[in-house]
């Protein structure tokens, strides 16, 4: 009888168990997924010739809503979602700076100091880009504008200036608005490394718009 009893109560117990492990596992948040802005070398990149070039990437200003590392969409005109589950590789202001640089030097073939400092004697040119909006909607586009000023060391001669950009956003997932924000900065990236051309060169720097 007393063996019955022991069976008998365990019997709940063990159903409770089985219920605590089925909610928590329909609780449980799924894995974060990372994304990164530097996109993979593409034709346009050139390799160093020559006298290299030196160019500085300061750090990038972006709108405060944007300084975090979670992607963020706009879901209509008065409301953003900030995607807790779908973050960039580190927060997006440095992201953006990184994929610049990275995508200036590539266009000219050039050296990117941010972080070394320029060799004694030697031409640089320092970029400072300020993001002044972003917006990036799912099964829409991705439009933003940039300003900047690039500044030669030697001279102190300086271009500035500013561009409008927007790239479709091919679907709905998260990885679709990453690609466009890809092309978005890409086309920036070109434009600033058309400055750094006409400086080194002497000329005016044309503005795309």
């Amino acid at each position: 009888m007393m063996s019955s009893n022991k069976n008998n109560s365990f019997k709940p117990l063990a159903a409770a168990a089985l219920a605590a492990v089925l909610l928590a596992a329909c609780g449980t948040t799924p894995p974060a997924q990372f994304y990164t802005l530097a996109a993979a070398p593409a034709a346009g990149m050139q390799p160093a010739q020559g006298a290299p070039i030196f160019i500085e990437m300061l750090p990038v200003t972006v709108p405060e809503r944007l300084a975090r590392p979670q992607v963020v969409v706009r879901s209509d005109a008065a409301r953003i979602d900030v995607l807790e589950q779908d973050r960039w590789s580190s927060p997006f202001n440095n992201e953006l700076r990184d994929a610049l640089a990275a995508g200036v030097a590539g266009r000219l073939g050039a050296i990117d100091i941010s972080r070394s400092g320029r060799p004694p004697d030697q031409v640089s040119y320092r970029i400072a880009v300020e993001l002044r909006d972003l917006d990036a909607v799912r099964n829409g586009q991705v439009q933003a504008g940039f300003g900047w000023t690039v500044t030669r060391s030697d001279d102190r001669k300086t271009a500035v200036c500013r561009l409008s950009v927007a790239e479709p956003v091919a679907g709905g997932a998260v990885g679709d608005v990453v690609v466009a924000t890809q092309k978005v900065v890409a086309r920036a990236a070109e434009a600033i490394a058309g400055n750094v051309r006409a400086l080194q060169s002497g000329q005016a720097a044309r503005c795309e718009g």
